[in-house]
């Protein structure tokens, strides 16, 4: 089976992937930005590994030979599913794989953006680490005390909250319904604006979530309040965010999405001190790499087999 893992591999993966290309199975890696290679090997393709660059209408188009989209990771926003779904393309995901990368880059985020990271990181390198205006450490704030509002209470959620307990916050979530084995406390989602001191996104992005953090959400967050984002970027109204964070209505943000990606740096939010970004890595580490390309492989070879995939989605 000849499989596209649409993914810029760096040396030590490109070696596993050599190494996991057996019996029968041929995996390249080819980098997202690289269109027309990508379409060139999507010809030929059976299978297709999706990381975060759109696999749209045409591109299913150009696949004759293709049976399955597995998506590295959990959203499937990235995807046109209606197309695979009229062509009987079979499409999957894998919750789990990346729940505790994520839960602890989402911690790192809150933690970053209450201390003004970029801002001290850059100010000690320049020579003035002692010399900032004294007003800065104002600012920052330790997570112990807080309250942490989780928006959406699935597995990376549930990870993330021991965390947080451990460093002494408080943590109340929201979700569709209350979780009647959760470790922390439900808030419908105007109660736990109101009360968190972090408001941190844990959801997918669908046509009920699209821009929910708008102007109103925002004006209804506690003021002088961090938001953190390791989700979706499209929750989040970003023109009302930037007027927020410029106001000082919210005190600082981590980011790790944004609505258009990648980023370009003619992005206000990256432009502004007050807010830690990173490009979508929250999921990437070796170890979910690992972990994610062991189903990815069950699936090419279930599919080979005339078996039912794993977490099939569509």
């Amino acid at each position: 089976m000849k499989v596209v893992f649409q993914y810029d591999a760096s040396p030590a993966l490109a070696q596993e992937l050599v190494r996991l290309s057996v019996d029968g199975l041929a995996i390249v890696p080819c980098p997202e930005g690289d269109l027309p290679r990508f379409l060139a090997l999507m010809a030929e393709a059976e299978a297709v590994f999706h990381v975060l660059r759109p696999i749209t209408a045409e591109i299913i188009a150009a696949s004759p030979k293709l049976k399955l989209i597995q998506k590295i990771g959990v959203g499937v926003n990235t995807i046109d599913l209606a197309a695979a779904k009229a062509r009987g393309i079979k499409v999957a995901n894998m919750p789990g794989t990346n729940t505790r990368a994520v839960a602890e880059t989402a911690l790192l985020l809150m933690l970053a953006a209450l201390r003004r990271l970029p801002a001290l990181d850059r100010a000690t390198r320049d020579g003035r680490g002692w010399s900032l205006d004294p007003g800065v450490y104002d600012a920052v704030g330790e997570i112990g005390g807080k309250v942490v509002g989780l928006v959406g209470y699935g597995a990376v959620g549930r990870m993330l909250t021991p965390m947080l307990r451990a460093l002494g916050a408080d943590v109340i979530y929201t979700a569709r319904e209350p979780k009647p084995d959760a470790l922390a406390s439900y808030r419908p989602l105007a109660v736990l604006l109101a009360e968190a001191d972090i408001v941190s996104l844990h959801l997918p992005l669908t046509d009920a979530t699209a821009k929910m953090i708008d102007d109103a959400a925002i004006r209804r967050m506690k003021p002088g309040a961090v938001f953190v984002n390791t989700a979706r970027g499209g929750l989040t109204d970003e023109a009302a965010l930037v007027a927020a964070l410029r106001e000082g209505r919210v005190r600082a943000a981590g980011l790790d999405v944004f609505a258009t990606e990648p980023v370009g740096p003619d992005n206000p939010l990256l432009a502004l001190d007050n807010v830690v970004v990173m490009p979508h890595v929250a999921w990437l580490t070796p170890e979910t790499l690992s972990r994610s390309l062991g189903i990815a492989i069950e699936n090419c070879r279930r599919l080979a087999r005339g078996e039912e995939i794993r977490f099939r989605v569509a």
